[in-house]
């Protein structure tokens, strides 16, 4: 497991879908994952500390939760099977240790509320994480060996395709000037 954490929630300039960017605590390594408005702005709202007047589906949860005698103890994005994440909440609870299958998005939006950690599976950042070269803000690949023996990291556009998927439209609009803006 690779503890993560939420780096930003950015909105696609192409199809306004929203996507939230964890980041590998240890490294430059990130994980897109598009997420719903809704699940976005609840996190968003936890992150930013904005007030609400009613407490939030996630809020709920965590209260039921808690009510219940249970304490969330991480959660984990899990898999990663046709373009679709999976997302496991670690719960202890009556001296037992449960895992509660969700949607990462909601995992993120009851880690931002309990302040646990935020773990990715190995598997799942081999297949769709990515470092971002830090002048062009653009993907970089692993490099391959060629039959020559040379070594490149470029690849071709059918391979980009398949290693990015659902992200390869998103991943080229990033602009590593805004990552630089949360920081300052």
């Amino acid at each position: 497991m690779i503890e993560m954490t939420i780096d930003s929630i950015r909105v696609s300039l192409m199809n306004y879908q929203r996507v939230v960017i964890l980041k590998e605590k240890l490294s430059d390594r990130y994980l897109p994952i598009w997420i719903g408005p809704a699940e976005a702005d609840a996190i968003a709202v936890k992150l930013q500390g904005v007030a609400v007047p009613r407490p939030l589906t996630h809020d709920l949860l965590n209260s039921v939760i808690d009510t219940l005698g249970g304490v969330v103890n991480s959660i984990i994005v899990n898999d990663l099977k046709n373009d679709t994440f999976f997302a496991k909440v670690i719960i202890d609870a009556t001296g037992k240790q449960m895992e509660v299958d969700s949607r990462p998005s909601d995992a993120l939006a009851l880690a931002v509320r309990t302040g646990v950690p935020i773990y990715a599976d190995e598997s799942v950042l081999d297949k769709a994480g990515i470092l971002l070269d830090g002048e062009t803000g653009k993907p970089i690949f692993d490099e391959k060996e060629l039959p020559e023996g040379k070594l490149s990291n470029k690849i071709n556009d059918e391979e980009m395709k398949k290693k990015m998927s659902a992200f390869y439209d998103f991943i080229n609009t990033l602009d590593l000037d805004d990552f630089d803006k949360r920081k300052s």
